[in-house]
């Protein structure tokens, strides 16, 4: 499941016309349901991934994998497998046909130093999951927006971080929740597909909702530019509330990016959690 690969950093702006671009503003609901428990959560994760179902569900004490906290030290292992099982089947990447990319390599584990991304580890010590994430904060109100696109040298990446600037600019997370000065930016969430049926992704997401209860962090923020991703975080009490069609991006004048349908939008969603897990 792809989330997002950026790293945002938002502008404080005033109201704007959101239909002028071609885009949507939702309004937010702040009377969201928690996520569900995690039987529930890797139920509806597995099932909306079209995850086998002849693998039976683990029992919780005694799974073949451990969670644990990502760190710097696991920056080779996690990008082995992002290159596996992330980076060539992400809507964007498979239409631009990126190919190898040490700019989006990089970009990836950006966020890593954060300490807020979880990896599943099988017995044998190698990674079999990672939920990535970065931490977002209310931008100051004379702080600027910084192109990510403007230095990069990969010109097939240099349009997708493009895309990424214009959604910087035309939409600021923080005027949706006025209430929070951080949030938690769920960026990937990839799998082997050798142990998909494990609930893998769904403990995973229990982690990472444990750290932000943990850590006082009350909303999550994704943005997923695949259709597939999108509708995995609905089911899991996520709603949109930003949406860009791909055809409205353009750069001086065409449109940029085009993938196969049903990808045709980028989409941030967002959920809000309570203290208790229960």
């Amino acid at each position: 499941m792809e989330l997002q690969i950026q790293q945002q950093q938002m502008s404080v702006k005033g109201p704007q016309s959101f239909a002028e671009n071609g885009s949507i503003m939702h309004e937010s609901r702040y009377t969201l349901s928690d996520l569900n428990p995690i039987a529930r959560l890797t139920q509806k994760m597995d099932k909306t991934l079209k995850v086998s179902e002849q693998l039976p569900a683990p029992v919780v004490d005694d799974v073949p994998y451990t969670i644990e906290l990502i760190t710097e030290k696991d920056n080779d292992g996690v990008l082995a497998m992002l290159k596996t099982f992330f980076f060539k089947d992400e809507p964007l990447n498979t239409y631009l046909n990126l190919g190898e990319c040490q700019e989006l390599e990089e970009y990836s584990l950006k966020c890593i130093p954060e300490a807020c991304s979880f990896k599943a580890v099988n017995k044998q010590g190698e990674i079999i999951g990672v939920f990535i994430n970065g931490l977002m904060r209310r931008p100051k109100p004379d702080e600027k927006h910084e192109s990510a696109a403007k230095s990069c040298k990969h010109p097939k990446f240099k349009k997708i971080l493009s895309l990424m600037d214009y959604i910087d600019e035309d939409f600021n997370i923080f005027d949706v929740f006025p209430d929070t000065d951080i949030i938690l930016d769920g960026k990937i969430v990839s799998v082997n597909t050798n142990y998909r049926g494990l609930g893998i992704a769904g403990r995973l997401t229990e982690k990472v909702l444990e750290y932000m209860r943990e850590n006082s962090i009350p909303v999550m923020h994704v943005l997923c530019t695949s259709h597939f991703s999108a509708r995995v975080m609905e089911k899991l009490g996520f709603h949109e509330v930003y949406q860009l069609p791909f055809e409205n991006f353009k750069i001086n004048g065409e449109v940029v990016l085009r993938p196969a349908k049903p990808h045709v939008a980028a989409r941030i969603l967002a959920k809000e959690i309570s203290k208790s897990p229960n």
